[in-house]
This record gives C-alpha cells, sequence and structure tokens, in this order.
C-alpha cells in the first residue's frame, strides 16, 4: 500500500453551488444531477483496485451538514456501522432493511471541524453581491475571504486554529507508525492507514493548504470543484513530509489488471 493518505471530497453539487452563493450554515439538498454525479463517483473511485480502498480506511470524518453526509451515502464505501445521522431508525425499521455490503470497518464521525467557513453576514450572497455592499458602506471592495474573513462570521485565524488541531489528531492517531510497504490495511499489522473527509468548498481548500502548512492569509489558490476529489499524502515516507498528491497511478493498475485477467482467459482457452 502506499503512504497514509487523506482523500478531500466536496459535497455534491446543491443550487447555491450552481450560482457561487456562499452556502455555510444553510442546509440545502443536493441537485438531482448532484446525486447523479456523486454515485457515478463512488464508482468510478471506489474499490479494492481503485483510487479509494474501502478496506484500508482507517476512520471517516463528516461535516455536520446533510448535504455532505447525503455524499457520503451515496458514495457506497459500504461501511458496517450505521450512519449516525440514522441512529434514530426503529428496530423494526433495522430488520427490514437488507443487509449492507460492508467493505470497510471505519468508523463515521461526525465533526464541526470540518463544517463550511462561517460566512457570517455574507452567507447565502455571491463574491460580487458582497464586494458592492461592501463599497457601499465604504469599506474596501476588495474583499478577499482568505485575507479579511466574513463580517460576523469566521476569519482565516479562525479557520486555521480549528483545522490544525485536526490534522494533528489524524497524524497521531491514524498516521504516525503507518508509513512503509508493510503498513496498511494488508500489510503485517493490519492497520488501515487512509483517512476520507467528506465536506465543503472553501473549507476543504483551507484544510490542503493548512496540510502542507501555507498560510490562508496569502490565498491558498486551490480549487475543489462540487463532488470533487483531492488526495493528501506525504514525501519521503515521513510523516514530517507532508504533500499534496497531484496524481496517482490507480488508473494505471485498474487497466493492468484487467489486461492480466484477460491475458489468463486466453491461456485458458488454448
Amino acid at each position: 500500500m502506499p503512504d497514509p493518505r487523506v482523500f478531500i471530497i466536496r459535497h455534491g453539487e446543491t443550487e447555491w453551488s450552481l450560482n457561487g452563493r456562499h452556502t455555510g450554515s444553510t442546509d440545502i439538498p443536493l441537485t438531482a444531477n448532484g446525486e447523479k454525479r456523486i454515485r457515478a463517483t463512488g464508482k468510478a473511485l471506489v474499490g479494492d483496485d481503485r483510487l479509494i480502498v474501502p478496506g484500508n480506511l482507517a476512520h471517516i470524518y463528516v461535516s455536520p451538514r446533510k448535504r455532505a453526509q447525503r455524499t457520503l451515502e451515496l458514495l457506497n464505501l459500504g461501511c458496517r456501522d450505521r450512519y449516525p445521522w440514522h441512529s434514530s431508525a426503529t428496530s423494526s425499521e433495522q430488520q427490514s432493511s437488507p443487509p449492507p455490503d460492508i467493505r470497510t470497518n471505519a468508523s463515521v464521525e461526525i465533526t464541526e471541524s470540518i463544517r463550511e467557513w462561517d460566512y457570517g453576514a455574507y452567507e447565502g450572497r455571491i463574491t460580487s453581491e458582497i464586494r458592492s455592499d461592501r463599497a457601499s458602506r465604504g469599506l474596501s471592495a476588495d474583499w478577499d475571504i482568505w485575507r479579511d474573513g466574513c463580517e460576523a462570521g469566521e476569519s482565516p485565524a479562525d479557520i486555521t486554529r480549528r483545522l490544525d488541531a485536526l490534522i494533528a489528531d489524524i497524524r497521531s492517531k491514524y498516521h504516525a507508525g503507518r508509513f512503509g510497504k508493510d503498513a496498511g490495511w494488508k500489510g503485517k499489522q493490519g492497520e488501515p492507514n487512509d483517512v476520507l473527509i467528506v465536506a465543503h468548498g472553501h473549507i476543504l481548500r483551507a484544510f490542503a493548504a493548512r496540510w502542507v502548512g501555507k498560510q490562508l492569509e496569502d490565498n491558498p489558490s486551490l480549487i475543489l470543484e462540487a463532488g470533487g476529489v483531492g488526495t493528501l499524502s506525504y514525501e519521503h515516507h515521513s510523516i514530517e513530509e507532508p504533500a499534496i498528491l497531484l496524481g496517482g497511478a490507480f488508473v494505471v493498475d485498474v487497466v493492468q489488471k484487467e489486461e492480466e485477467e484477460k491475458e489468463g482467459e486466453v491461456k485458458k482457452s488454448t
């Protein structure tokens, strides 16, 4: 298995993400297209020979917002544990539901650490409106969330504090000591070493920046589209050298496996 990784997944498309409205505490559902695309993402990227290997997930963090939780459901990871937001289901409902396709023992944790940036007075507004309103009140129209934060909301320093605490927790609990060719769920110790986070656009871009120690005030210049997936890991097999993984070889592995299977079938038939 490769070195420990963190997969960051932004929730699927919503009506507000389509038109650029800042969506923090407002809880709106995914669009039909958003759900469709997340299902496709799960089929393409989740599997034992894919980017996200369910069996190698040590832990799953998800935002308190329903749009993120629905996204996690649609990825179809095969979680052994019932999703926390389904814990109120009656025993009869649990008995009537079909047995799950269990593929991961990772626990699912809802955490405020990855809720979206608190936009405060800017909730539900697009950037051009925010800048125009600021100008009308004598404030700088050159507003940048990474530098200026949000009125009555969170600042870059606020975001940095909560994300740094989460990153330290992930590294100490799920990554420390889980490097090398014998690491991972199929290694000698049998300990999964990947972490999955399902949350929101600004907070995940900030998470990636803080993962590699970049100051948010400098604008991390990172993009994560609705339903997008990013991968964070380490260089030189060292927990002291966090990095952003720009590309992996899992697609090549899938094609190679398919070719080997075809070759095997040909040999059997001859």
